[in-house]
C-alpha cells in the first residue's frame, strides 16, 4: 500500500478548505468519502492503509478498505462477494441483527466487538470474536454475550478503550429506546485479554439534554488534549419524514475526570448535526462516529444519510464521510471532510 504521502496531501487539502469555509464556502462542508450503504462505521489504521467495519448489509460484518482515506472500496472474497469478517456469530447470537462492530489490536491478536440478537434473552447484546488478521475470520467461542443488560433493555454499542497505562475499558449503550425505558451510556473495565468485563459498570452518560430526545448511544472514549472525552450520537437516527425535515439525528461529547468518570456533557452539544443551507450543502443524521489517528493527525468517520439534491430522503442508505478533529481552547473542532474530488 501507499505511505501517508497520499495522506498528508489530503489533510492540505482539509486545512486549506477550513481557512475558508469561515468566509465563504464554495462547496459542501461535508461529502461522503463511500457512497456505498455502510452504516455504524468504525475504521482501523492498519499498516500504511486503513479498514473499516459497518453493520450488517450482506455479511454479519462488511469491510471496506483504503490507502488514503479518501478512496474506499468493499473487501472482497476469491468469489468476488463482499467479505466477511465475522462469517459464523456466536452460538448465542442469530443472524440478522449484528450492529456496530469494533476492532481493538491486543499484541498480535485482533478482538473485535459486536452487537447481535441473543436467542434466548430476546434482546441486543455485546459480544467479542477473536483473529490473528483484522480482516478475520473472527471467531466467537462464548455460549454467552460479554455484556447483556437485559432488565435495561438490552446492551449495544460497544466501544473498546485502552488508556495509556495498558487499562482496557468497554462503553456501551443501555438499550432503553427498545422497551420505551430510558437511556445511558455505561463504561467497565474489561479483563487483561479483552474477552471479558470485570467489575460493575459505571453510568456516565444519561439522556438527559433535550436535543437527544431521549436516546443516547454510540459511545467512542479517547485522550485528547482536553483529557478524556466521550464522543456520542443522539436522537432518532432517521429522517423526519412525517414533518418533512432532516433527520434529528446528531453527535454530542462529555468531558470525563477518568476513563469510568464522571463525565459531564458539553453545553455546546451537539457538536455535529443536520442541516440544509446553499452554501453548507446538505447533511442528514450525522452520527455514530469513530475517531482514530493518521500519522500526526486525528479524524473522525461517521455516517449521515444519502439525500437528493434538495436535501431529501431518497434510499434508506447511509454513507461514510470521514473528517480531521482537533481541539482549540481545550473543545473538538471538527473541520470540512475530506473529499474524492480533489484527491487528485
Amino acid at each position: 500500500m501507499p505511505t501517508f504521502r497520499a495522506l498528508a496531501k489530503t489533510v492540505a487539502i482539509a486545512a486549506s478548505i477550513l481557512c475558508v469555509a469561515a468566509a465563504a464556502p464554495v462547496e459542501p462542508l461535508f461529502v461522503p468519502v463511500f457512497k456505498e450503504d455502510f452504516p455504524d462505521a468504525f475504521v482501523l489504521p492498519h499498516g500504511s492503509g486503513f479498514i473499516a467495519y459497518s453493520t450488517n448489509n450482506g455479511p454479519n460484518v462488511p469491510m471496506a478498505q483504503s490507502s488514503d482515506l479518501i478512496h474506499w472500496s468493499f473487501v472482497g472474497d476469491a468469489s468476488g462477494k463482499k467479505r466477511d469478517a465475522l462469517p459464523r456469530l456466536g452460538s448465542w447470537a442469530k443472524e440478522g441483527f449484528t450492529w456496530a462492530p469494533e476492532v481493538l489490536q491486543l499484541g498480535d491478536k485482533y478482538l473485535l466487538y459486536y452487537t447481535a440478537s441473543d436467542t434466548r434473552k430476546n434482546a441486543q447484546c455485546i459480544g467479542v470474536a477473536i483473529a490473528s488478521d483484522p480482516l478475520g475470520p473472527f471467531v466467537d467461542s462464548n455460549a454467552e454475550p460479554i455484556v447483556c443488560q437485559t432488565d435495561l433493555g438490552g446492551s449495544i454499542d460497544a466501544d473498546a478503550f485502552r488508556d495509556s497505562d495498558g487499562k482496557l475499558y468497554l462503553y456501551f449503550k443501555n438499550d432503553g429506546n427498545r422497551v420505551h425505558a430510558r437511556t445511558s451510556l455505561w463504561g467497565q473495565p474489561l479483563a487483561p485479554d479483552g474477552l471479558s468485563v470485570t467489575g460493575q459498570p459505571a453510568e456516565l452518560v444519561k439522556d438527559d439534554q433535550g436535543w437527544e430526545a431521549r436516546v443516547v448511544e454510540a459511545p467512542t472514549m479517547v485522550r485528547s488534549p482536553a483529557g478524556y472525552e466521550l464522543f456520542f450520537s443522539g436522537g432518532f437516527f432517521g429522517w423526519n419524514v412525517e414533518e418533512g425535515g432532516l433527520s434529528p439525528y446528531a453527535m454530542g461529547y462529555a468531558s470525563c475526570s477518568g476513563p469510568l468518570g464522571p463525565c459531564q456533557a458539553a453545553a455546546e452539544n451537539p457538536i455535529l448535526h443536520s442541516f440544509y443551507d446553499r452554501h453548507a450543502g446538505c447533511l442528514s443524521g450525522p452520527g455514530h462516529q469513530s475517531i482514530f489517528e493518521a500519522g500526526s493527525h486525528a479524524f473522525m468517520s461517521f455516517h449521515a444519510w444519502e439525500a437528493s439534491s434538495g436535501c431529501r430522503k431518497v434510499d434508506d442508505r447511509r454513507y461514510l464521510y470521514i473528517a480531521p478533529i482537533f481541539w482549540k481552547d481545550g473543545k473538538p473542532q471538527i473541520a470540512p471532510s475530506l473529499r474524492p474530488q480533489n484527491a487528485e
